[in-house]
């Protein structure tokens, strides 16, 4: 009898090691096709062969292939984020740090799929809660290296550091959100101070 529950709850784990390796093949692939065609729909039967599985696995997985793009978007998002954190950690003062991330944010090619991910979760109300999982991841990620660089270069921010990093990414997305609802050029054209949405700086602070 031990035998056969041992097999069982070995087998059950190598499903779900399948089924996390699936999602993580069609969440990749879904990013990767977001990226090389931007703007361009991507179809579940596109999705599922260059993922390598079928395409009732995006529906059995992820419920739509609306939340698939969501979560493809906000990976994009998420590993541009870390190309972002090194550029900031070449700044040798804050003012370029600044200036560095707030130009490198605005250039990143994640932007277009993270507008689309935002405006889907305004009309679909099912996808707000996969939305928000990873706006707050990204908070999160971002909060924590701010506060790892500011703690090993002696700079400060004027406001808690939750709020700098919230601050910042909904002043770069609502940018987006702008250019995609039909406002004029690009992000870069609106002329946006996204460095001023910083307040980090090395700096005394004014008495």
């Amino acid at each position: 009898m031990e035998k056969k529950r041992t097999e069982a709850r070995s087998t059950s784990a190598r499903s779900r090691d399948r089924g996390r390796a699936t999602r993580h093949r069609l969440i990749e692939a879904t990013a990767r096709l977001c990226m090389e065609r931007p703007g361009a729909e991507v179809s579940v039967a596109e999705i599922a062969h260059a993922a390598g599985v079928f395409p009732n696995q995006v529906t059995y997985y992820f419920g739509s292939k609306d939340s698939l793009l969501v979560h493809a978007a906000f990976l994009g998002l998420l590993h541009d984020a870390r190309r972002i954190e090194r550029i900031g950690r070449q700044a040798p003062d804050a003012a370029t740090f600044r200036r560095n991330i707030a130009r490198a944010v605005l250039a990143m090619p994640s932007l277009p799929s993270v507008a689309r991910a935002l405006a889907g979760g305004i009309s679909k109300p099912e996808l707000a809660p996969v939305v928000d999982q990873h706006l707050q991841l990204l908070f999160r990620q971002s909060e924590r290296f701010v506060s790892q660089l500011i703690d090993s270069r002696g700079w400060r921010a004027r406001r808690p550091l939750n709020v700098e990093a919230r601050t910042f990414w909904s002043t770069a997305l609502g940018a987006v959100l702008l250019v995609r609802a039909g406002a004029h050029g690009t992000v870069a054209d609106l002329d946006l101070d996204l460095a001023g949405a910083l307040t980090i700086h090395d700096e005394p602070d004014p008495a």
